[in-house]
Formats: structure tokens, sequence, C-alpha cells
């Protein structure tokens, strides 16, 4: 198990490196000399490279050992991450953030896949867990840290941290990671067989409106504290603490009630409470202890959403969960993109605080589809 440990490690500097930038894009824009909203576009290119390439690398490379695609793409990964330190304009870091996005992409896919094969026998899907885990443990302390330090020295400090600490972990995987069989990859024609589905069509539907409503206020969380709840920059740290630690909760309370009350009663209750807390999240504004309160019940209810969907996408087509399940993957990063751009051009004329009503809408949107789902026994 220890070697899962390993990979988890992976997860956490590829999710870092993915989720830091919300906590100090407000720092980005004003070294770059350009609005919040421009700098929110980064995450846009990043996402997009990630949702569009991947499955089609990954296709490509099935035949080759994934032990080496995983220090192939890793490499990738530390020499964007080494380029972002260095970036100081525009350009630069956009060229950046597509290589780290390349990199990360095809390391994802393949951990969870060499999790999967060298995980000890009645482990296996604990093991996948495990690995997962190192995204919600960016979330929780990747961000606030990466914001503690990008104060201390400066935002391109922490793409310097992630790539020292990605080098360490590579001659790890060298040493300690095993070879492994090459996964039985379906073509991209197979997956977009699925989409003749009207079942995997709306479950990923699901997931695009509900994380590009999540998406809208998540990419530009840091200024959305400061500018429209007008939080103190102090505070902004323990703001970041508290939503990632709520991101830990939502998700064992998602996973808890989806086993006892069902996937589709979680997901409605879940998104329920999602409109509610962010839309008193800008209601009590002039309360530093609402703010704390409603932005923890925020985050909470949104990450007890991502279990149930899971479970909801993996039940749809039992025989072709794995590739559905991959799908979700991208159409979590074309949400992330979606969230950025529509953010990106709301912010720019209107209030910030308007993209909290503006992403409710997309969360009562995805209500409306599990309805559907519901009521048509799809």
């Amino acid at each position: 198990m220890w070697k899962i440990y390993i990979l988890a490690l992976i997860s956490f500097l590829i999710g870092s490196s993915q989720f830091v930038t919300s906590g100090f894009l407000d720092q980005i824009a004003v070294s770059m000399r350009i609005s919040v909203a421009s700098a929110g576009q980064f995450t846009t290119v990043y996402a997009l490279v990630y949702a569009i390439v991947t499955p089609i690398i990954v296709s490509l490379t099935a035949k080759i050992d994934r032990k080496k695609i995983i220090m192939c793409s890793f490499a990738i990964f530390i020499l964007g991450n080494i380029l972002s330190y260095f970036a100081s304009s525009v350009v630069l870091f956009t060229i950046s953030r597509i290589i780290v996005a390349l990199g990360a992409g095809i390391s994802v896919v393949i951990i969870l896949s060499i999790a999967s094969q060298i995980a000890p026998f009645g482990k296996k899907a604990s093991s996948i867990a495990i690995v997962t885990i190192g995204f919600t443990i960016a979330l929780i302390i990747g961000i606030p840290i990466g914001r503690l330090l990008s104060t201390s020295f400066g935002w391109q400090s922490v793409f310097l941290d992630i790539s020292l600490l990605s080098i360490i972990a590579i001659f790890i995987i060298y040493f300690f990671i095993p070879k492994v069989e090459n996964d039985q990859n379906t073509s991209i024609k197979e997956q977009l067989k699925l989409f003749k589905n009207p079942k995997v069509i709306i479950g990923l539907l699901i997931t695009l409106f509900w994380l590009s409503g999540y998406a809208l206020v998540y990419v530009y969380i840091s200024p959305f504290l400061t500018q429209g709840l007008k939080l103190h920059s102090n505070l902004v740290v323990s703001a970041l603490f508290a939503f990632g630690i709520a991101c830990l909760v939502g998700s064992k309370i998602g996973g808890y009630c989806a086993d006892k009350y069902g996937v589709i009663n979680t997901l409605l209750v879940s998104m329920i409470c999602d409109i509610v807390a962010l839309s008193f999240l800008t209601i009590f504004t002039n309360s530093t202890l609402c703010i704390f309160i409603f932005l923890f019940f925020w985050s909470a209810a949104v990450w007890s959403v991502q279990p149930a969907q899971l479970s909801n996408l993996a039940s749809l087509v039992p025989s072709q969960s794995s590739m559905i399940l991959g799908l979700n993957q991208s159409v979590s990063q074309i949400s992330m993109a979606v969230g950025s751009v529509l953010g990106g051009t709301i912010i720019s004329f209107f209030p910030m605080l308007s993209l909290a009503w503006i992403g409710n809408i997309g969360v009562l949107i995805s209500i409306i589809l599990v309805i559907f789902l519901k009521k048509k026994n799809l």
C-alpha cells in the first residue's frame, strides 16, 4: 500500500499545480498588469488542453509501458512548472500552463491505472480512492499554503516549490514503482459511441452545468472573497483553509448519504444546499463569521455532490463505467473552462457578487436534469 501513497503524492502535486492559481489570481493579475478576468483565462487554457488532448494521447500511447509513460508525462509536468516560475509575461505563462496541462492530464489517467494494477488483493477500490484523495488534500492545504507562499515570496515561488517536490517524486517513481501491463484502452471512436446513449448524455450534462456553476465562483475565489465579500486580505488564507476542509467533509458526507439514501436523493439535496449556501454567502457580507460559516457550508455542499455523481455515472452503463468516468474527467475540465470564460466576462461588466447568482443558475439546471433522470427512469 505504501506504493499507492507515492501515487497519491503525485496526484497531490498535480492537483496543487492546477488549483493554486485560484488562491492568488489577484496577485497574478497585478504582477502582469492585466485584469482579474483576463488572469482567469489561464484556467481556461489549462482546462481545454487537459480535456481535449488527454484522451487522444492516452489512446495513442495505449501500447507503451505505463511506467515509461508516467515518467515522461511527469517530466513534462515538471518542465511546465519550471517555466511557470520564470514566466514574467502573459504569453510565457500561457505556454507554461499548456505544458503543465499536457503532462498533468496524462499523468492522472496513468497513475489511476497503475494504482488499480498494483493494489493489494481486495483493495483495488480503496487504492484508487487513496490516489484521488491527493486532489482533495491539494484543495485543503495546497491552495491556502500557495496563497501564504505567494504573499511572502511571490506567486512564482509556488511553482518552483512544486517543481522541486516533483523532481523528488519522479526519482521515487523510477526506483519504487514497478512496471505494469498496458491497459486495454478503447479508441476515441469507441468513446464517442457512448454519446449515442441518452443516459450518458444527461449524466454528463449534469456534471457540465453543476461544475460550471461552481467554477464561476471557484476560479475567482480570492478576488471574490476580497472584492466581493469585502473580506480582509489577512483572512483569505484562513478562509481558504476552511474552504478546503469543507471539501473533505462534504466528500465524506456525500459518499455516506449516497449509499444510505440513494444517489438521486443525495444529488438533489446537495445541489439545493449548494444554492442556498452560496445565496446566503452573498447576503451576509457584513459579518466575517457568517462569511466563514456559509463558505464552509457551500464548499461542503458542492463536494458532497461529487461522490454521488460519480456513482450515478458509473451505474448508467455498468459495463462501460470506466470509459464514462474518463469522459467525465474531460467534461469536468471543460466545465472549468466554461466557468472561467463566463466568469471573466461577467466580472468585466457586473459586480463580483453576481458570479454567485449566475452560478446558481447552472446548479438549478443540473437539478432539473437530475429530476428528469429520476422521472423517466433512464
